[in-house]
């Protein structure tokens, strides 16, 4: 049976608050994280252009899409 329940996490033990709990005394039960500490971090900021090879297409890279763009309807 799978079942789940909201809890708080106090020292090294998960307190849960549901009376229907007390059935189940002794059986082995598996505990998922739902809130990540760590989450909040920011992460590093990555330098795309570092993996960018500089061309002359990419220069002119908004006018070739506008004309492909302007001509693409009957």
């Amino acid at each position: 049976m799978l079942s789940a329940v909201k809890g708080i996490i106090k020292g090294n033990t998960v307190i849960i608050e549901n009376e229907d709990l007390y059935k189940y005394d002794g059986s082995e039960v598996v505990v998922i994280f739902l809130d990540q500490p760590g989450r909040n971090k920011k992460k590093e900021s990555v330098d795309w252009d570092s993996f960018v090879i500089p061309s002359e297409r990419g220069k002119n890279v908004d006018t070739y899409m506008r004309e492909t763009r302007d001509n693409d309807r009957l």
